[in-house]
């Protein structure tokens, strides 16, 4: 599902210093991984790649069964990323769009008929406790509204692989424990996942390998 051989990244010209350094490390499908280390660690730059909204600048990097180069197409990295649920730490929502609008954008990219886009939406809606939430917008919604509403859309249309960049910062500990379990549940029926996170009694709730950064260099590898 996931490989990385010697991979680095830096932010532009060759010379700079690297953000991340020399990450070698693979999680099997339906792995679950948390992604820990200290603020500027890396663990969103490493997220980004993963998310191929960022490319290796050295290194081997394989995501679902592709290799991924500074040289890959546009139109095959677009396909891929359709193929994962990111959840951010800023939500990116649409503010102007309802719940059920910007949950269904995943679906809509890939042309799903309306009626099985409107049964899947409200499916995953009432999964996280937004069911009767549908029709308002975005922008009116609360922190922690906001952040189920991201969680939905990133997992709505079924992705092999779920990266979420401290998904339960907007969230009570009851929410946080209820989000903790569905990506539970979601990696017992396949989808890899990898959560960043700084909440240590998340980690402790559900002890799982980790991958943990210091200054870009991986110092646990999660085996």
């Amino acid at each position: 599902m996931i490989r990385l051989s010697n991979v680095s990244w830096r932010r532009e010209r060759k010379a700079n210093a690297p953000v991340l350094s020399n990450l070698s490390f693979s999680v099997p499908q339906g792995g679950f991984r948390w992604l820990l280390g200290p603020s500027g660690a890396g663990k969103t730059s490493l997220l980004s790649l993963l998310h191929v909204e960022n490319l290796p600048s050295d290194g081997t990097l394989c995501l679902l069964d592709k290799d991924v180069t500074a040289q890959t197409p546009r139109s095959v990295l677009v396909r891929l990323r359709q193929r994962i649920g990111m959840v951010h730490q800023n939500f990116r929502l649409m503010p102007g769009l309802s719940v059920a609008d910007n949950v269904a954008l995943p679906l809509r990219l890939q042309y799903r008929p309306e009626d099985e886009i409107t049964d899947e939406v409200q499916a995953i809606l009432k999964w996280v406790g937004l069911g009767d939430r549908l029709d308002a917008r975005a922008s009116r919604l609360s922190g922690g509204e906001q952040q189920r509403t991201a969680i939905a859309r990133a997992i709505v249309h079924r992705p092999g692989l779920i990266l979420a960049d401290e998904p339960t910062n907007a969230l009570e500990e009851p929410q946080a424990h209820k989000l903790l379990d569905m990506f539970s549940e979601l990696s017992s029926m396949g989808t890899t996942v990898i959560v960043a996170t700084h909440n240590e009694a998340l980690v402790r709730r559900l002890p799982r390998p980790a991958l943990v950064l210091e200054r870009g260099r991986l110092v646990q590898d999660g085996t």
